[in-house]
C-alpha cells in the first residue's frame, strides 16, 4: 500500500507541475476546494467540522479518497479552530456552532480595526500598533493590552521602567492567560494538521498548496481599514495607502517562504478579493494593487515557489496586465473570469486552474455539469497548461454533480 501510494503521489504531482511549466500532462487534473463539502457528503454538520477533530478527520478522508482529487486541501488549516476562536472571543469571524446554525458557512466580519488617523502609527511602529491596539479590537480576550504602555520606552534602569505597572492590572493578567491557552490549543491543531498531511502523502495526494499569503493591498483592506474605509483611503490619502502596501510586502513574503519551506511544497495559495473589476478602476489596479502583488510574486518565484492567487470575482479587464510575470512559474485560479479570453491571453505565460461555476454544481444536472467540462477543457486545456477545478468551494454542490465532474474529467481529460 505505501508503494502505491508513493507511485500515485508522484503520478498526480508531475500532473500539476506540468501544468503549471505550461507543459501537456497525462490527462487534465482535477482538484476541488471541498470546504464544508464533506461535512454533508458524510452526514455530519458544519459545526462538527469546527470542534470535533475526529469527525473532520474522516469526514475529509473518506471525501478525498472517494473523490481522488489529483490536489487534495489539508482540513485542520481552515476547520477545527472553534475552541481556539472560542478562546480568543474572535471578532472578524462568526462560524458554525456558535454565532451561526450548525449548518451555516462561516462568515468574515470587516470592520475598521485600524482607523483612518491611525496610518502613522502603523507605519512608524507596527509591532506596537498591533500589540496595543489591532490586538484588542480583533480579540476580545485581549482588550486588556489597551492598558499597555509602549514596550519601546523599555530602555535601561532609569528609562521606562514604569512599562512594567500595566502588567499587574487583571485585564492584563487575563489576555496574557488567553494567549497562553490559545498557544496550548495552536499546538493541538498543529499536531493533527500534521498527521493529516502526512495522511494524505502516503494515500498518494499531494498538497494543493504549502503556504498561504495575501497581496499587501487585501491585507489592508481586508484586516485593517475594511472595504468602505479603504475605498475612501484611495482618495483621501493614497500615498498613506501605497506606503501601508509597501509595509506590509515583506512580511506577506516571509510568511510565504516560511510556510513553504517548512511543507516542502512549492506551490503558495493567494486569496485575491480587492483587485477585481468590481472594486475598482484599472487605473487603480496599476496604481494601488498590483505594483506590490506583482512584487510578492516575483520574491515568490525568485525563491523557487510557485505562487497560485485564486482571482474571486471577475478580472477579465486585467489580463494584459498580470501576464506579466515569468513563464511557466505561476498558476492562476479564476472565478468569474472569461476563461476563453485568459487562455487567449495568459496560454504562453500562465497556466489556468478552474472551469466549472459553483452555481451549476448547485442547481444543475450531472449531463450539464459534464457539458460545461467538456467545453472548457476542448478550449483551456487544449494544449495543456490547465487544472479543472469548481469556481470556489464546494459546501452548496450537490453530490450527484461534483461525481459526474470527478469521473468525466478523468476520462474524456486524456491527452
Amino acid at each position: 500500500m505505501k508503494e502505491h501510494g508513493e507511485i500515485l503521489y508522484a503520478q498526480r504531482e508531475k500532473r500539476v507541475t506540468d501544468v503549471v511549466a505550461l507543459k501537456k500532462p497525462d490527462r487534465v487534473p482535477i482538484t476541488a476546494s471541498f470546504s464544508f463539502f464533506p461535512a454533508r457528503y458524510c452526514g455530519f454538520s458544519f459545526a462538527d467540522m469546527m470542534y470535533d477533530p475526529d469527525k473532520i478527520w474522516e469526514a475529509n478522508l473518506k471525501t478525498i479518497l472517494d473523490f481522488e482529487p489529483d490536489q487534495a486541501m489539508n482540513p485542520f488549516g481552515s476547520s477545527f479552530k472553534g475552541a481556539l476562536l472560542d478562546i480568543l472571543d474572535f471578532k472578524q469571524l462568526q462560524w458554525p456552532g456558535r454565532q451561526l446554525e450548525a449548518n451555516v458557512p462561516f462568515q468574515f466580519v470587516e470592520g475598521e480595526y485600524m482607523k483612518a488617523d491611525e496610518y502613522d502609527h502603523f507605519l512608524s511602529d507596527m509591532t506596537d500598533f498591533m500589540i496595543r491596539r489591532y490586538w484588542p479590537r480583533m480579540f476580545g480576550a485581549l482588550k486588556g493590552f489597551e492598558k499597555l504602555s509602549p514596550l519601546r520606552n523599555l530602555i535601561s534602569y532609569y528609562m521606562g521602567l514604569g512599562t512594567f505597572v500595566p502588567f499587574t492590572l487583571p485585564e492584563v493578567r487575563e489576555a496574557f492567560e488567553a494567549m497562553s491557552k490559545a498557544g496550548e490549543e495552536m499546538q493541538r491543531i498543529a499536531s493533527y494538521s500534521r498527521r493529516f498531511s502526512e495522511k494524505l502523502r502516503q494515500e498518494g495526494f499531494p498538497a494543493q498548496a504549502g503556504a498561504g499569503t495575501q497581496a499587501p493591498f487585501d491585507t489592508l483592506g481586508d484586516f485593517f481599514r475594511g472595504t468602505k474605509g479603504l475605498m475612501l483611503d484611495m482618495y483621501r490619502r493614497p500615498d498613506k495607502v501605497i506606503a501601508a502596501c509597501e509595509k506590509l510586502l515583506p512580511m506577506m513574503i516571509e510568511l510565504a517562504v516560511n510556510g513553504a519551506k517548512a511543507s516542502g511544497v512549492a506551490r503558495v495559495g493567494i486569496p485575491l478579493h480587492k483587485g477585481v473589476d468590481g472594486f475598482m478602476s484599472l487605473e487603480q489596479f496599476k496604481k494601488f494593487y498590483w505594483p506590490t502583488l506583482r512584487e510578492l510574486m516575483m520574491a515568490l518565484i525568485n525563491e523557487g515557489l510557485n505562487p497560485t492567487p485564486f482571482w474571486e470575482g471577475d478580472c477579465t479587464s486585467r489580463l494584459e496586465i498580470i501576464k506579466d510575470l515569468p513563464a511557466g512559474k505561476a498558476m492562476y485560479a479564476f472565478e468569474a473570469t472569461d476563461l476563453a479570453k485568459a487562455k487567449d491571453v495568459l496560454g504562453g505565460t500562465i497556466s489556468i486552474k478552474g472551469g466549472v461555476p459553483i452555481s451549476l454544481l448547485a442547481t444543475g444536472t450531472p449531463d450539464e455539469v459534464r457539458a460545461c467540462c467538456r467545453r472548457v477543457i476542448d478550449y483551456v486545456g487544449r494544449d495543456g497548461g490547465f487544472l479543472l477545478s469548481p469556481s470556489t468551494n464546494i459546501e452548496d454542490a450537490r453530490v450527484e454533480n461534483v461525481r459526474a465532474m470527478f469521473d468525466f474529467v478523468k476520462e474524456y481529460g486524456v491527452y
